[in-house]
């Protein structure tokens, strides 16, 4: 039982790149500092979008924990000043609350708001999902039909959400990917199509 254990860590382990974003640079062996200046040349926002979504994601994840504490879990994506709200809160009106609260944040342009009423999701629900994320990320990888950097995938109870800037064809194939693999429940589509 133990080995068991022992394997499934150093599967999540080893898993770790994928889960951060950094898979190009990790597999490459660049360090940290060089990997955000080659994700941010990699990437189809600009290098100020890039960094406003970040500041973006920071800010909302502070003001939401300000003002609803740690009655929900939420998790907040932001790709293009366009956030993603994930995770669970105990009523319709706290909901409500997480997406005026989104909105209020600088430069963001939409908010997606797929929140569930109910019960705060347990450790290792969270731990599928980052390993539900980790697989499909790897799935992109090894499929080469895009970057994988040009989506965003977040997992939340199975259910998988894809967000970037892609084209058709793009999303087709992430959507089939990410659908086909073990344990995604449903895919929900968040893509900006550039044609």
């Amino acid at each position: 039982m133990q080995s068991i254990f022992k394997k499934k860590w150093l599967v999540l382990i080893f898993m770790l790149p994928f889960v951060t974003g950094c898979v190009p640079l990790t597999a490459i062996g660049i360090g940290a500092g060089a990997g955000t200046g080659a994700v941010v040349s990699e990437d189809r926002r600009t290098s100020g979008m890039f960094i406003e979504d970040e500041a973006i994601e920071i800010k909302s994840s502070r003001r939401l924990y300000e003002q609803l504490g740690n009655q929900v879990h939420i998790n907040v994506t932001s790709f293009n000043r366009i956030v993603l709200l994930t995770g669970e809160t105990p009523s319709q009106d706290i909901k409500e609350e997480a997406t005026r609260l989104a909105r209020s944040i600088a430069n963001v342009r939409n908010v997606i708001n797929e929140i569930t009423i109910g019960e705060k999701s347990t450790m290792s629900s969270r731990s599928r999902d980052t390993f539900i994320t980790s697989k499909v990320k790897s799935r992109f990888l090894t499929s080469g039909k895009f970057q994988i950097n040009h989506i965003k995938v977040i997992t939340e109870k199975g259910v998988v959400f894809l967000l970037g800037m892609v084209k058709r064809a793009e999303a087709d194939s992430a959507t089939e990917i990410a659908s086909s693999t073990a344990g995604v429940s449903r895919v929900v589509k968040a893509f900006e199509y550039l044609d």
